[in-house]
């Protein structure tokens, strides 16, 4: 299989990756991420499971008591050497791995991104997706259509190929999803829609004639001589696909063609060998062309939504140019690891990620974070794979190479938001369950009816087969995934990231936005602006002090005081941190703390007077009940925040600020803003608190943060949105990540969210309502099978085209 864009690829060996919930956070295996019943995958009688966390034989027995005493097991070994559990009875696999975790114990778990060939409507991708789920050992199984791409989660060990004999069973193949293989497959397209073409045209023809009151329409042999190749050579993946599914016990959108066409090229034959005049081979042999040319137009826009991953990667470059014992060597950039040093000319793109140790230039990141204008970049500042150079020379350090790439990992958020199922599609899924027999339930009754109605044999025939033919799976299947792959495409070129389809409905909904202020909607590189000493202590004395404590420390505020502190600093023992507080430690034997004015007002300590400007942030030196000093610091706002919360009061939407700053500083910034609602002096679990009060009030909430403090905020919120420049941690708890630090991408990302739920509703509300006008007008003779197959050809081209609108968007 292809190198997938996921942080490690599973399919050559299935590692042991945790299950994450709906905002990428790991949560226990058992919970399934697509929602469905736990029920679903049940045990067989024999099921090996692998165990992760066992030391010694008092972990195996604990394991084997855990899964014993879930109801339905039967017996339960657990091998220590092999690390593995054997269970026996018929038991849901997720209850089973409940039972690990809550034993203190991991089933280790197996990620695969599978391509698979054959699928042509929802029927399709409902029926392997039940293959897989079937299999022992698959947690979830999601099929997406548009992209023709499976993804399973399984229990490690799992093996692919027994993913590939159920996807085989269903009726279809494993396979490779390459730039080649799509090409090769729309060459062969092309050519199958110009045969088509070719044959059918002179009964194009002859329905001009008859248009005019000519009979240009071929003799009857001659009809049959051009219809025949179409209806069983250009048609002939009908009736394998057809076939593969009713050996599979169900039915899909080529069954009811090959069923459609077959009738009316049987009755066809019939007439002609009992001398009609009137024959309906054209009916067959137009309806696969318009088919054809469908599937033809089908397959290029699926391409084009699927586009943003493929222009992601291209922007690696293949090969770098490592510098070894002062010589430039070129070399496959696959080929470099952690700690090289490369080389980047002007206007070369960057090959890994990596530090500047030498050289100044401008970077053009527009590709991976859409800011249109060049960024300056110059040594000690981090740079990214896919990047360009624009002038000067760089010498670059590599740090993160392969999946640990940003540019890896945004395909691979791109890729699992593209596959992932929105919550919508789950009354896609049930009506595609049944679509198909009722459809063919729909002809027979057809047949029949105007059998008994006198129409005769003829016309009976072709109104059943108008039925077959007009039926459309394909746009039902369609609707959902073409959106989502489109509008995440969209997003992702804009430096918007969203997770998952859900996060997309989620953001859909909300009512209030709210920030937090530092490095949000500020700068984030608050500079030290005053320092206020009480009576006896010296400026000079102060900085050292809170500089020895801020050592190492990567905060905001920390830089700000190290820069004016100087290198020379004492060092700080029995160092703890104060989450939302500030830190504690023992500098030159003297016990200090340095932080918020909850921690002044927390210490007891006499503030001595001391006052910083209310506009300023302050710090506070306190040793034992002495505040020794005020340290003041000023940030400044973001470029685009005021026109960011005015866009998002635009569309309708509130916006609140929470800080952990003092109200004078907080109540400032949220003026200058146009903020209504601000609240101060919040610690981490207050933040998570309020946006809780609020979702009790009614009110659906994104919260907007970059920092650790704000990851229970995040994932408290109804949807979290993290800036791109922020920790690991805030965009794991995030369900949209900005990959620049812009407020103006928050409406964006809201405004790209709605489109696309708006797009997803209109493209179902054609799918069913197409299917609603056009069943009942074919039964009733108002349609011809020609006009129907040219329908049904065009349903999924509509609904397509309108998912490919949304590749257009720009913020």
């Amino acid at each position: 299989m292809p190198e997938a864009p996921l942080p490690a690829d599973p399919k050559i060996r299935p590692d042991a990756t945790p299950a994450m919930n709906r905002r990428g956070i790991a949560r226990p295996s058992g919970e399934d991420a697509a929602g469905t019943e736990k029920t679903r995958a049940i045990a067989p009688q024999a099921l090996g499971l692998p165990i992760a966390g066992m030391t010694c034989a008092t972990c195996a027995r604990r394991v084997e008591r855990a899964l014993g005493r879930v109801p339905g097991v039967a017996s339960a070994q657990v091998n220590l050497a092999t690390e593995r559990a054997a269970v026996e009875g018929t038991v849901p696999l997720p209850a089973l791995i409940e039972a690990v975790t809550r034993a203190g114990y991991t089933v280790p778990e197996a990620r695969f991104d599978l391509g698979i060939a054959g699928m042509t409507c929802a029927t399709c991708a409902g029926r392997v997706e039940r293959a897989l789920r079937r299999l022992p050992g698959v947690l979830e199984a999601q099929v997406n259509l548009a992209s023709e791409r499976a993804m399973v989660r399984a229990v490690a060990g799992t093996e692919e190929a027994a993913l590939a004999v159920a996807i085989q069973r269903a009726g279809y193949t494993l396979r490779e999803s390459t730039p080649e293989v799509r090409a090769a497959e729309g060459s062969r397209e092309r050519r199958d829609l110009l045969l088509a073409a070719l044959l059918t045209a002179p009964f194009f023809l002859g329905m001009i004639g008859m248009a005019f009151g000519q009979d240009w329409m071929p003799g009857g042999w001659a009809q049959l001589a051009l219809a025949a190749p179409v209806q069983f050579w250009l048609g002939a993946r009908f009736y394998r696909a057809g076939w593969a599914a009713l050996r599979a016990g169900t039915g899909n959108m080529d069954l009811l063609v090959a069923l459609g066409t077959s009738a009316a090229f049987g009755l066809s034959l019939w007439g002609l060998l009992q001398g009609w005049h009137h024959l309906y081979f054209e009916a067959s042999a137009v309806v696969i062309l318009f088919i054809l040319l469908g599937k033809y137009l089908e397959a290029r826009a699926r391409r084009a939504t699927g586009a943003a991953i493929e222009a992601l990667l291209a922007l690696r470059p293949r090969t770098a140019r490592r510098l070894a014992d002062g010589a430039e060597e070129e070399v496959p950039a696959a080929a470099l690891v952690i700690g090289d040093r490369v080389v980047i000319r002007p206007g070369e793109r960057i090959p890994a990620d990596g530090r500047i140790e030498d050289g100044e230039a401008g970077i053009d990141e527009s590709a991976l974070t859409g800011e249109s204008r060049s960024v300056a970049r110059g040594p000690g500042d981090a740079v990214s794979t896919g990047t360009i150079a624009l002038d000067g020379r760089l010498v670059v350090e590599v740090r993160a190479v392969g999946a640990e790439t940003v540019l890896a990992r945004t395909a691979a958020l791109v890729a699992a938001a593209q596959a992932s199922r929105a919550p919508v599609q789950r009354l896609v899924d049930r009506v595609s369950a049944v679509f198909v027999p009722v459809v063919i339930g729909i002809a027979a009754l057809t047949l029949v009816g105007w059998l008994l109605a006198g129409a005769g044999a003829e016309a009976a025939v072709l109104r059943a087969t108008a039925v077959l033919v007009i039926a459309c799976p394909c746009a039902l299947g369609l609707a959902t995934p073409a959106a989502i792959m489109a509008g995440t495409g969209a997003a992702a070129r804009a430096g918007i990231l969203i997770r998952d389809a859900e996060a997309i409905e989620r953001a859909g909904a909300i009512t209030l936005v709210a920030f937090d202020k530092t490095g949000t909607l500020t700068e984030g590189r608050p500079r030290l602006a005053s320092v206020a000493t009480a009576p006896g202590v010296t400026e000079a004395e102060a900085l050292r002090l809170a500089g020895a404590l801020q050592a190492g420390s990567e905060h905001p505020l920390a830089r700000a005081v190290l820069d004016r502190a100087g290198p020379a600093l004492p060092k700080a023992t029995d160092f703890r941190a104060l989450p939302g507080r500030g830190v504690a430690g023992t500098v030159e034997g003297r016990a200090l703390l340095l932080g918020s004015p909850r921690l002044l007002a927390e210490s007891g300590a006499d503030p001595s007077g001391l006052a910083a400007p209310a506009t300023m942030t302050p710090a506070w030196l306190i040793e034992g009940k002495r505040a020794l000093a005020l340290l003041a610091f000023e940030d400044t706002e973001r470029p685009n925040a005021a026109g960011a919360i005015a866009s998002l009061a635009r569309m309708g939407t509130k916006t609140a600020m929470l800080s952990g700053d003092s109200p004078d500083v907080a109540a400032a910034v949220a003026t200058r803003l146009g903020i209504t609602e601000a609240a101060a002096g919040l610690l981490p679990a207050d933040k998570a608190g309020r946006i809780a009060a609020w979702r009790t009030g009614g009110e659906r909430v994104a919260m907007v943060g970059d920092g650790v403090n704000d990851a229970p905020a995040l994932a408290a919120a109804d949807l979290g949105i993290a800036m791109g420049s922020g920790t690991d941690i805030a965009i794991q708890a995030a369900g949209i990540t900005l990959l620049r630090p812009d407020p103006a991408l928050v409406p964006a990302a809201l405004a790209v969210t709605r489109r696309t739920l708006r797009t997803i509703r209109q493209n179902l509300g054609w799918a069913f309502g197409y299917n609603l006008i056009g069943l009942p007008l074919a039964a009733f003779g108002l349609l011809s099978p020609m006009l129907a197959g040219a329908a049904m050809a065009f349903s999924s081209v509509s609904v397509l085209a309108n998912a490919l609108r949304l590749a257009r968007w720009r913020p």
